[in-house]
C-alpha cells in the first residue's frame, strides 16, 4: 500500500511540476496533477499485475485523454491544458535515454531493445489519445443527430 501511495504523490507532484513549466493557469494545476496521477495510476497498476507495458501505456493514455475531455468541458478550457501535462508520466523518457546510452556503449542488442520498447510506448501514447478524441466525436455526433432528429 505505500508503494501505491508513493507513486500516486510522485506522479501527482511531476506533473504539477510540468504543468508549472508549461505555462499552465495555476487553477488547473491541480486538476492537471490528478489527471496524471490516475494516468500514472492506471499503467502501474496494468504492470504491477504483470501485463504488458505497451497496454498500460495505451490504457493509461486513454484515461488521461478522456478525463482530460470532461474536465475541459467543466472548466471550459481547452483539452490540451490537461492532456500534454497528464500524460507526462507516461513518456518513456528513461527508456529512451537508456536506448541512447547502450548505443554510445556499444551494446547494440539492449540499445535496440529498449529503443523498440520505447517506440512501441510511444505509439500507444499516440494510440490512447486518438482513441478517446474518437470516441468523443462519435458521441458528440450522436448527440447532434438525436437534437437534430427532435426539433
Amino acid at each position: 500500500m505505500n508503494d501505491f501511495i508513493a507513486q500516486a504523490i510522485t506522479s501527482f507532484a511531476a506533473t504539477f511540476g510540468f504543468g508549472i513549466i508549461f505555462h499552465i493557469p495555476r487553477k488547473m494545476l491541480i486538476q492537471c496533477g490528478f489527471i496524471g496521477m490516475l494516468g500514472w495510476l492506471a499503467y502501474w497498476l496494468i504492470v504491477y499485475f504483470h501485463m504488458d507495458e505497451v497496454l498500460a501505456t495505451l490504457v493509461g493514455a486513454f484515461l488521461v485523454a478522456l478525463i482530460s475531455q470532461i474536465f475541459a468541458r467543466w472548466y471550459k478550457t481547452p483539452v490540451i491544458v490537461f492532456s500534454v501535462a497528464g500524460i507526462i508520466p507516461l513518456v518513456p523518457g528513461g527508456m529512451a535515454y537508456n536506448a541512447m546510452r547502450n548505443f554510445v556503449e556499444n551494446d547494440y542488442y539492449e540499445a535496440v531493445s529498449l529503443a523498440a520498447k520505447a517506440f512501441l510506448i510511444s505509439g500507444s501514447i499516440a494510440m490512447g489519445l486518438l482513441f478517446s478524441e474518437v470516441i468523443n466525436q462519435l458521441i458528440i455526433r450522436a448527440n447532434r443527430k438525436k437534437a437534430y432528429s427532435k426539433g
